[in-house]
């Protein structure tokens, strides 16, 4: 049992008191408030109370309770950029341009609910009795000599305040950025920050701290970040060491906005396999409803909750649905949605699945609950629960019944596809089978490679997309269109090249696509890269192009989007040029949903039977709600239908065409640097596609960045 004297509820002469406790602890979260309580209790004050005896409990807004991403108010200003990270943590080989260093950064959910959960406690000291207050998250641990070290560095504060203004904050858990923090040490317990010190786990607040804090709100960007940029008008102290250590036996529930950007400029540049890890437990789980009642929206929602989902069909696959019926559990699915020949097995499905789980879609206003709602014929006393459209505790209710957390995106809102008529797969021999595949990422969104047998699902192609509006046009990028067209100035991890303008050059013959030995500070190479201002949703992409053969050099001709990441790929890798990799990412949820799982999509590697350095070819994305073909100087050479191995893509993405040396040997192979520089030709690119989505004009384009791009495959 340690005994700290810089704890007390009754105040010394000076007033040097630490006389409140305050742990933010979310409803959700017991077990992080009992674990705080333990180590609380194994300190004592000055009157030999521990001090638990000081600690009240604070509700910590919690980012599941936004319905949709919190806007601008008083408090929270959920807008920051790059140049205000840089200012806390600068990163000395990084160069940034100004246009990277003005994108607006928004705010994940989880770290404006942080920011909103310390303001409050700030509220409730700047209003309080108690002249100083000891604030932490919930997910720390003591340090073992804690009550020491601190009484030190409290008396060398206290001794300070004498004879200058008492501090306002007193950091007692911090992590100094990466190459240390600029400080001025005031004692040999006690140092005075400019910048640099993240995390906000653990700090003492003065009364007058908490008065001078709100008057400087709203808050932009995370609070850890925030709270540097006012260190010059706040009296700021921080302990020599941190005494409040950050949990590391439990994951942390934060999300961090700062990460697709510091990938960008190429301050982060390791690529591994960001996998989703979740799998649900509940299974399988079966869901009916009318027409128009949101089905494909939980659909979605089942696929954001790690479900491999199957939904909106009149039939399944014949081999599905005997699998299905066999009980066996070499099934694709774990979650059939609007499935029309389903409706009739309901006794069946209860029978072989006594643990499966039913949802009954309503529409929206009708029944919130069983007692409000006739269940379809079968469901009578089944594990089933029945889910209003358009209720807004639609997370809740959905996770509740299926023993889940729900993810920190709002819930999907969907059109209805309804019920889509199948048919048999019936792809030509030999043209989608027998196709060299790499290794796949091991998600919900991709059927493993073991299920050889498993050919997709083949549905008759809709008839409103034919309706919607169309952009046609040919580009002999015989100069940059900038209304068309921006020229990348970032990179991404796994590429070992930063993406310049002046690598991209423009004649009457199209444009060439440079890789040049360059050093520039995060990277030593530059490459070439362009990507469209517009977005498009479906149609077909086609470039002529004439790809580097320099080995470690890729040439890509894609689309991409990031929250959530789906791309469809066209690359051919320097070292094999006679051969294509095609390729699909898929992520679950709507725009801006936080799905960016996997590196490796589910590739194919597909014979060209030429070589494609040695000649202008024409390369072809055919992109559709129900399949995505790819062509070769108009020949069909794969072809992709739903679930084989992925959904189809089904939000706007932008077309980028580009050139850069990768850092995987088993994707291109080992650079070639004595032949660079590496160059490709592209002679034109042509669009029939659905759109443009989203036209991004010079000063519209800084609020709608993409944050990276192009993810490695790494076969």
């Amino acid at each position: 049992m340690q005994t700290s004297r810089a704890f007390g509820a009754k105040r010394t002469s000076n007033g040097q008191t630490i006389e409140k406790i305050y742990v933010i602890n979310l409803d959700r979260e017991p077990a992080r408030w009992s674990s705080v309580k333990q180590e609380l209790g194994r300190i004592l004050d000055r009157s030999g109370n521990d001090l638990l005896s000081l600690t009240e409990r604070h509700a910590a807004v919690d980012a599941r309770d936004f319905s949709q991403d919190p806007p601008k108010d008083a408090d929270v200003d959920p807008y920051y950029t790059l140049a205000d990270q840089l200012f806390v943590e600068p990163q000395p080989r990084a160069l940034p341009t100004r246009y990277e260093l003005d994108v607006p950064i928004r705010m994940s959910r989880a770290e404006v609910a942080v920011a909103k959960s310390h303001i409050d406690v700030w509220r409730r000291v700047a209003q309080g009795m108690q002249e100083h207050a000891l604030i932490l998250e919930d997910d720390v641990w003591f340090h073992p000599s804690l009550a020491r070290h601190l009484d030190q560095a409290w008396n060398d504060v206290a001794m300070e305040s004498r004879n200058h203004e008492s501090f306002d904050v007193l950091y007692v858990s911090y992590m100094e950025v990466t190459h240390g923090a600029p400080k001025t040490f005031v004692s040999s317990h006690v140092f005075r920050p400019v910048r640099g010190l993240w995390y906000l786990s653990g700090y003492i607040l003065s009364r007058q701290g908490a008065q001078k804090l709100l008057r400087l709100l709203p808050c932009r960007g995370p609070i850890d970040l925030w709270i540097n940029h006012q260190f010059n008008v706040l009296n700021v102290r921080a302990t020599r060491r941190s005494l409040v250590l950050q949990r590391r036996d439990a994951p942390s529930t934060n999300s961090y906005s700062i990460l697709p950007t510091l990938s960008m400029i190429g301050a982060i540049n390791s690529e591994g396999a960001s996998l989703f890890n979740i799998r649900p437990t509940q299974l399988p789980v079966f869901s009916f409803g009318p027409e128009n009642s949101g089905q494909s929206s939980l659909a979605m929602a089942l696929s954001m909750l790690g479900y491999r989902c199957c939904s909106d069909l009149n039939m399944l696959p014949s081999l599905e649905l005997q699998r299905l019926r066999e009980g066996s559990v070499d099934r694709i699915f774990n979650a059939y949605v609007n499935v029309g020949c389903l409706e009739s097995m309901v006794r069946d499905l209860r029978r072989g699945y006594p643990q499966a789980k039913f949802i009954v879609t309503a529409p929206q206003g009708d029944a919130p609950t069983q007692s409000a709602w006739s269940l379809p014929v079968g469901l009578e006393g089944a594990d089933v629960v029945v889910l209003d459209s358009g209720n807004l505790d639609s997370w809740r209710i959905l996770c509740e019944h299926l023993r889940c957390a729900p993810p920190s995106g709002s819930f999907p809102k969907l059109d209805d596809l309804g019920q889509r008529h199948t048919l048999e797969a019936d792809l030509q021999p030999g043209l989608a089978r027998k196709r060299a595949a790499p290794e796949r990422d091991r998600s919900p969104w991709v059927v493993e490679s073991g299920h050889r047998s498993w050919i997709g699902v083949r549905v008759v192609p809709a008839t409103h997309e034919s309706e919607r509006q169309w952009v046609d046009f040919e580009d002999r990028l015989e100069r940059l269109d900038p209304l068309r067209w921006s020229a990348r100035t970032d990179t991404f991890p796994g590429n070992m090249a930063l993406f310049r303008p002046l690598n991209v050059e423009f004649d009457t013959k199209g444009a060439e696509f440079h890789v040049r030995r360059e050093a520039l500070g995060v990277r030593q190479y530059s490459a070439g890269a362009l990507s469209s201002r517009a977005r498009y949703l479906f149609g077909r992409f086609e470039s002529t192009f004439q790809a580097s053969n320099v080995p470690g050099v890729i040439t890509g001709f894609f689309l991409h989007r990031n929250l959530p990441h789906q791309e469809i790929d066209i690359e051919i890798a320097g070292n094999m040029p006679t051969r294509l990799l095609v390729n699909v990412f898929y992520n679950p949820g709507n725009e801006g949903a936080q799905f960016d799982y996997g590196y490796r999509g589910a590739p194919s590697h597909i014979e060209l039977g030429f070589d494609a350095s040695k000649g202008m070819h024409r390369y072809a994305i055919e992109w559709t709600s129900y399949e995505i073909r790819w062509w070769v100087d108009n020949r069909l050479v794969h072809r992709r239908v739903l679930w084989d191995p992925t959904p189809i893509p089904h939000l706007p993405m932008k077309l980028h065409v580009n050139t850069w040396p990768s850092q995987s040997t088993q994707l291109a192979g080992k650079l070639s640097t004595h032949l660079l520089p590496a160059t490709t030709h592209v002679q034109s690119i042509l669009v029939r596609a659905h759109g443009p989505l989203v036209l991004e004009h010079q000063d519209e384009a800084r609020s709608t960045p993409d944050r990276s791009f192009s993810c490695e495959v790494a076969t």
